[in-house]
C-alpha cells in the first residue's frame, strides 16, 4: 500500500510542477529545445522580454505569461519581478512547422561531438559557462548517434522566433542548432559561422532542434 500511495503522490507532484512550469506535453512535431536567454547589463537594469513565437510554447521557467520582467544584473543573475526569486535565465521550449536549411552544415561523429561543439560554441561567442551548460544538455543524446548532421540555423530562426526586449540590447547572439541523426557519413558544404563581439547590453541565447 506505502508503495502505491508513493506512485500516486510522485503522479501528483508531477502534474503540479507541470501547472507551475507553465509546460505541457509537446504534440509530435520538431521540438525548439531549451532555448534559454541570458542578459548582461552593463550595471543593474530592469529588463522586459516578449518572444513572438510562430508555434506553440509548451514550457517557460519562469511562467512566461504575457512576458518576462526583471531586474538583471551585469554578471548574468536575474530576478523575476513576478514571484522575487533569483534565476540564472529566461527559459521556453516549443513546437513549431518551421522549414530548417540543411542545405549546409557540418557532419560529426556521434563520439566526436563533445568536442565539435567546445570548438563551434566557443567561436560563436559563447563563454565556458555557456557552452558547457548546452553541451550538457546535448551531449547524452548526440553522442549515440553514429553521425549527426548539425547546422546553426540563420534567418528561419529568427522570424520563428522574434525576441523584442526593452531596453533595446547593444549585442544580441542567438545561437540554434539543429540536427538530425544519421546512421552513415554524408557529403555536405561546409556553413561558414561568424564570431561574436560582446559590447554594452548583451543578449545571448542557445538552443537546439533535433530532427526526426
Amino acid at each position: 500500500m506505502k508503495t502505491y500511495r508513493s506512485k500516486i503522490l510522485i503522479l501528483i507532484l508531477s502534474f503540479t510542477l507541470l501547472l507551475l512550469t507553465g509546460c505541457k506535453s509537446p504534440e509530435p512535431e520538431d521540438e525548439v529545445k531549451k532555448p534559454v536567454i541570458y542578459l548582461y547589463p552593463t550595471s543593474e537594469q530592469t529588463v522586459s522580454v516578449k518572444l513572438e513565437y510562430k508555434g506553440e510554447l509548451t514550457c517557460t521557467y519562469p511562467e512566461y505569461n504575457n512576458g518576462w520582467e526583471v531586474k538583471a544584473q551585469p554578471d548574468g543573475t536575474l530576478t523575476n519581478l513576478a514571484d522575487n526569486r533569483e534565476y540564472s535565465y529566461l527559459y521556453w521550449e516549443g513546437v513549431s512547422s518551421t522549414k530548417w536549411d540543411m542545405s549546409k552544415g557540418f557532419v560529426v561523429k556521434g563520439n566526436n561531438t563533445e568536442k565539435f561543439l567546445q570548438e563551434k560554441l566557443e567561436y560563436l561567442g559563447l563563454t565556458p559557462k555557456e557552452y558547457n551548460e548546452f553541451i550538457v544538455y546535448w551531449l547524452p543524446t548526440m553522442k549515440e548517434n553514429n553521425y549527426n548532421l548539425i547546422t546553426f540555423a540563420g534567418e528561419e530562426y529568427e522570424d520563428t522566433a522574434k525576441l523584442e526586449i526593452n531596453p533595446q540590447p547593444d549585442s544580441i547572439l542567438r545561437i540554434m542548432m539543429v540536427f538530425k541523426p544519421l546512421n552513415k557519413d554524408m557529403k555536405i558544404e561546409e556553413q561558414k559561422l561568424e564570431p561574436f563581439i560582446r559590447e554594452g547590453f548583451t543578449v545571448v541565447e542557445w538552443g537546439g532542434t533535433e530532427l526526426k
